[in-house]
């Protein structure tokens, strides 16, 4: 992999895989990619972000601002990836669930009823249900644990003030 390889979403809700064209890659390796954007349709709430691919540990951390550089939150995608070399291009998967963080350290989790609803729908399977659910109990235990800083550290040296 390098910062030519092409860098994909694909997504269960809704059923779509999309090419991250205008994602910057700002580092590339077998599990770790970090990248900088822009969000894909305009929104109010949120302008730009990083974010951090762990590979390995299955998830994608996302710092997140708004039109006046301000943290809005940190965004938690519990996610597999796979690479294709065929055609140089890293296929990430989102499974669904998603945990954002505050500047308060609270935390959200989302789209449980996501992944109840592919699970009904025969629309993901019960290894990529489960894989999703071990990580972000994973990742929750990183919160916990109060080591997620670290996952915090390694993508805010990425970003240039």
């Amino acid at each position: 992999m390098n910062k030519q390889t092409l860098l994909y979403r694909k997504r269960f809700i809704p059923n779509e895989t999309i090419l991250l064209k205008d994602d910057k890659i700002l580092e590339i390796t077998e599990d770790f990619v970090m990248t900088k954007w822009n969000c894909l349709k305009p929104r109010l709430d949120i302008s730009y972000g990083y974010s951090a691919y762990f590979l390995k540990e299955g998830f994608k951390l996302s710092k997140v601002f708004d039109h006046e550089d301000n943290l809005v939150y940190w965004y938690c995608d519990i996610i597999t990836s796979e690479y294709d070399a065929s055609a140089n291009a890293l296929i990430v998967t989102d499974l669904l669930i998603d945990i954002l963080v505050y500047a308060n350290d609270s935390l959200r989790i989302l789209d449980l009823n996501e992944l109840a609803d592919c699970l009904e729908q025969h629309s993901i399977d019960i290894r990529l249900a489960c894989l999703s659910l071990r990580q972000a109990n994973h990742l929750l235990s990183l919160l916990d644990q109060k080591t997620f800083s670290t996952y915090q550290h390694r993508l805010d040296s990425y970003i240039t003030t």
